[in-house]
């Protein structure tokens, strides 16, 4: 319905129409993604399904953990496993073990780190003679398997005197012999723009001074992911630990888990199962307060503006 308008000179106008606006048609939910998602949530709980089935069964007796083994929730729930785990053994309490841990994978972790942020920094700021080949040879060492360089390793720490100690498990990761972390890092240092280093000389800042008062505030997320998968690396650490750490008191947690299991005599899988479930809370918490973190230095997003 149009209303004229009588203007003063006797003239009508009908004012113009307003378009009517159209909403756009609600698109329903297409079949192919929910075939997506019940796929994803089936490859999620196969993964997930061991260490559910894990968790559960440190709740019950140890002489029903492998008899019920197709059985996910126990009948009977029981915390003697891990009573019986934090005992450890030979009056050894496993709480030892897990300060081991701790401290390799920490002193570890700070060492790699710091040793591959300063790397990194020299290979993608710093011009100087062979800068290609080493960074060639750092990407070469990625692709190096660990086992090639097993027993060379293992017979010069022995002539050093550094076996049945922690030395082998630290001291050499201060020394930046992980190119991942220095990949990591140097990728994310090349996001950062090369003027703020040209500001930074201009008041005065040496290369040392760029490098802590600059860059190391920028990369923090590249930092922080490396600081993860280094922590979760030392702490899940079994083949170094078992080649150059003989004393029982000694054993980070990887290590001692064997313990509950003798083939020689009887054997605790609950017990196992309950420090297991134990030894993988860190990673787990670590995981969850640093997801943010982790995802920025993956994607090298963390630069923003």
């Amino acid at each position: 319905m149009s209303i004229a308008i009588t203007r003063s000179d006797g003239s009508t106008s009908t004012p113009a129409r307003k378009p009517e606006q159209v909403s756009a048609p609600k698109q329903g939910i297409r079949p192919g993604r929910i075939v997506y998602h019940i796929i994803v949530m089936l490859c999620a709980l196969l993964m997930i399904y061991p260490i559910v089935w894990m968790v559960l069964s440190s709740f019950k007796p140890t002489a029903t953990v492998l008899a019920t083994s197709g059985q996910l929730i126990p009948t009977h729930w029981t915390l003697d496993n891990y009573i019986n785990g934090f005992k450890g053994f030979a009056g050894t309490s496993f709480l030892r073990y897990i300060g081991n841990s701790l401290f390799i994978s920490i002193i570890a972790t700070i060492g790699t780190i710091a040793s591959s942020a300063i790397v990194a920094y020299a290979l993608s700021r710093l011009k100087f003679p062979g800068r290609r080949i080493l960074f060639v040879a750092m990407l070469l060492s990625m692709m190096l398997p660990a086992q090639v360089l097993m027993v060379p390793q293992y017979l010069w720490y022995q002539k050093l005197g550094w076996t049945n100690s922690y030395l082998p498990l630290i001291v050499p990761y201060c020394f930046a012999i992980q190119g991942f972390f220095i990949y990591l890092i140097m990728n994310f240092i090349d996001g950062i723009p090369r003027s703020l280093d040209e500001a930074a000389k201009l008041d005065g800042c040496s290369y040392y001074g760029i490098f802590f008062r600059v860059i190391c505030p920028l990369i923090t997320p590249a930092v922080v992911t490396g600081c993860i998968f280094s922590f979760m690396w030392r702490w899940d650490d079994f083949l170094s630990a078992l080649l150059y750490v003989s004393d029982t008191e000694k054993y980070p947690v990887s290590l001692a888990l064997k313990l509950f299991s003798d083939p020689s005599s009887s054997s605790d899988y609950g017990a196992m199962f309950a420090m297991a479930s134990v030894s993988i809370l860190p990673s787990v918490l670590i995981f969850l307060f640093f997801q943010r973190y982790l995802v920025e230095g993956v994607s090298t997003s963390g630069l923003k503006g």
